[in-house]
């Protein structure tokens, strides 16, 4: 029986060290972690913007600025305008819910039977309580209205964090290649240049896919509400926002999102269902074959499964700053895999080659 011998020197075992060392330094500053990365994200998605401001020959720092400003006036006007009455619809409906349910009648195979509208609100209450629901919401409508700053920290974390974000965010896009100066800092030298090369690819893809799929919702929600109010279905804005962000479930997003729609369109009236039946339907082939080919069709992006297994992972994890980070990290790890198996097929060809020219000797 053959002795396996397994030598480790002192290098090999400093390196561990310094290894388990490193993991245990991001887990304890994890927090600051997620802060710093999620100011990097930010200021590569404006990065976009303020190159083509700089087009202009406008300063670097004042387009920065302006953009923030400008983002800024936008996540208020969401706040103060937008939220609210969308809370408002969403607590309407489940309020609402039940006089709906209560008319209907289901059929409930284990029991050999119907079940009556009454008993499903009995049953579904059990796991779901709508009363407590729509007073968290109403709850939320008005805390948003009492302060803005107090809703952004719990959503980042506290109120340093979202300053802190805001701060070095700001700092890398004002500087000329603030990113790829920043990668170079906390990057070895010999991986310097991948790790640049990389996340630029990954910035453009992030970028590629958000403008693709910020379009194509916007557009999709617009024609939703406009189309459910002319009809005069009820709560038409929160009917709108859910078609705009089922839009990231291929072929089926817009299927799920009609749903709801559709059965208060018949819960109204027979006649009204079915016209909301033929929005959906007129809305769906105006997108198949107009705004998709004209929107998304020169964009490579992201997968959109992947999104959404990343949002989930995302949200698991770190809650709001891991959505964030979730789809920029789901492409650089795609990224980083097609250079793998780009590798392996060059080596592979390589190989190839070399095979046939010792045959031919």
């Amino acid at each position: 029986m053959n002795d396996i011998n397994i030598n480790i020197n002192a290098g090999v075992f400093f390196k561990a060290i310094l290894v388990a060392l490193l993991f245990v330094t991001l887990y304890i500053l994890r927090d600051f972690v997620l802060v710093l990365l999620t100011a990097v994200v930010i200021a590569s998605a404006i990065e976009p913007m303020t190159k083509l401001f700089e087009r202009y020959k406008i300063p670097r720092v004042l387009a920065v600025i302006f953009i923030y400003v400008f983002l800024a006036v936008i996540l208020i006007g969401f706040f103060y305008l937008f939220l609210p009455p969308l809370l408002n619809e969403t607590s309407g409906l489940l309020s609402s819910f039940p006089q709906y349910v209560e008319s209907l009648t289901l059929f409930e195979p284990e029991a050999g039977g119907f079940l009556s509208g009454q008993s499903f609100i009995e049953q579904f209450s059990q796991e779901f309580s709508i009363q407590e629901t729509v007073t968290e919401l109403r709850g939320i409508a008005a805390g948003i209205s009492g302060g803005l700053v107090q809703s952004l920290s719990a959503v980042f974390g506290g109120l340093f964090s979202f300053v802190l974000i805001i701060v070095i965010s700001f700092y890398l896009a004002v500087q000329k290649k603030g990113i790829e100066n920043f990668l170079r800092l906390v990057t070895p030298l010999h991986h310097e240049k991948y790790i640049v090369d990389l996340w630029n690819r990954s910035q453009m893809k992030i970028g590629k896919w958000m403008q693709g799929q910020l379009l194509l919702g916007i557009i999709i929600g617009v024609l939703v509400y406009l189309g459910l109010t002319i009809l005069g279905v009820p709560y038409a804005l929160l009917l709108a926002v859910l078609a705009a962000l089922f839009e990231l479930i291929p072929l089926f997003g817009p299927i799920l999102a009609s749903i709801p729609a559709i059965a208060l369109g018949f819960l109204q009236s027979i006649s009204l269902g079915l016209m909301v039946i033929g929005l959906y339907v007129i809305i769906q082939q105006f997108e198949n074959h107009l705004i998709y080919p004209l929107v998304v069709r020169k964009v490579v992006g992201v997968s959109p499964i992947l999104v959404i297994i990343s949002l989930i992972v995302g949200a698991e994890l770190a809650g709001f700053l891991g959505i964030i980070l979730a789809v920029p990290i789901a492409a650089a790890l795609v990224e980083f895999t097609d250079d793998i198996q780009k590798d392996k097929q060059d080596k592979l060809e390589e190989e190839k080659r070399l095979e046939e020219k010792r045959e031919k000797k």
